[in-house]
């Protein structure tokens, strides 16, 4: 997981080039701006609102969109924004919610690294507002089992898939082929994290059987999605989809890590794990192997864990002097800790598959 470090992108003083490159992109006469407002969050995207008024072609009119280019700092093990906007793509056809892929640009002069347009959609995507919002214990169970049905839509986007084959196949099984990529991206670590690496090794040894290999979103929780009015409004983030084991994405958002702090509400700190599994079941075309979570968890802890280490890095060694970066960077201990009892936990639940 190399880490690419650069200037931010955009320049909301000297938009000429995207107003002009709109324009084309939209089939109208002339774009302008009435705003450009750097969105809070995306340590690893970063996030632009405009809002646009559009002359002449098929989209005239003001409009809010949102475009989105790399942050300071890139994580090769991300998605390109041309290889994101596929994905959007194939997901927007497929009736999920999400923002409505509008354009993408893979010329790096238009404002010094491609990006992707897409709608702006209305809500609360911060994590910690809603773990903490009132309103949700009023809301909290429906939204959890939305969720789970509209993970059970990314689930059902399987390979071979023309506009998807930008994706690599697993050549391990997508447990081992996880863990192959998080050993990776280790090697460039500043320090050894012997903690991690016996996580990861566990994991390794221990992969459940692979099932069907399906779209997974790969980082399906609290934080990447809207909520407007309670209810669910868009999925965001599809940097790290890939094509791999459904239950990844059931294991991340039931992961204690993406709590913030509501530990008893399971589903990503909102709702019950039932809830979340009773709509995962209403629209799923396989059944969820819940015997197979708890690991999956467990490589959730890990793998953010490594995320963290990285994160922490691009602060204690690339320089970027971002206070959230040097937080993160703190947080490896707590994940280890997270594993290890979850490990333990599952070496003491008597089933053979985990000793």
């Amino acid at each position: 997981m190399q880490v690419v470090i650069r200037s931010r992108t955009l320049d909301p003083d000297n938009l000429g080039s995207l107003a002009d490159w709109l324009a084309g992109a939209a089939g109208a006469r002339q774009v302008t701006f009435a705003e450009a407002t750097l969105l809070t969050g995306g340590a690893v995207q970063e996030n632009w609102r405009l809002v646009v008024d559009v002359e002449g072609g098929p989209r005239e009119g003001r409009h809010a969109w949102v475009l989105r280019t790399d942050a300071v700092a890139r994580l090769s093990l991300s998605l390109d924004r041309t290889a994101e906007f596929g994905v959007l793509k194939a997901a927007y056809a497929a009736g999920i919610a999400v923002a409505e892929p509008i354009a993408r640009c893979s010329d790096p002069e238009i404002i010094g690294a491609p990006f992707l347009i897409q709608a702006f959609v209305p809500g609360v995507a911060q994590a910690r507002r809603i773990v903490r919002d009132p309103a949700l214990k009023d809301y909290g169970e429906s939204l959890a089992e939305r969720l789970g049905a509209e993970l059970a839509k990314i689930h059902s986007i399987t390979p071979p898939r023309d506009d998807l084959n930008f994706l690599p196949i697993p050549m391990l099984s997508p447990a081992r082929n996880e863990v192959a990529r998080l050993r990776n991206a280790l090697t460039s670590a500043a320090e050894p994290r012997p903690a991690l690496e016996y996580v990861l090794a566990w994991l390794d040894a221990h992969a459940p059987e692979p099932g069907p290999i399906t779209l997974v979103h790969g980082d399906y929780r609290t934080g990447n999605y809207i909520v407007n009015e309670g209810k669910l409004a868009a999925v965001l983030d599809w940097e790290f989809a890939h094509w791999g084991d459904r239950h990844e994405d059931i294991g991340w958002i039931m992961a204690r890590c993406w709590r913030f702090g509501n530990d008893a509400l399971e589903t990503g700190g909102i709702g019950s794990r039932e809830a979340f599994y009773r709509g995962y079941r209403s629209a799923a075309a396989l059944p969820i192997d819940e015997t197979v979570i708890p690991y999956w968890e467990i490589m959730a802890t890990a793998k953010w864990a490594t995320v963290a280490v990285l994160q922490g890095d691009r602060y204690r060694k690339g320089g970027e002097n971002s206070i959230e970066l040097a937080l993160t960077g703190l947080m490896p201990p707590e994940m280890e800790l997270d594993a290890l009892d979850g490990i333990a936990a599952l070496a003491a639940s008597g089933d053979p598959r985990w000793r």
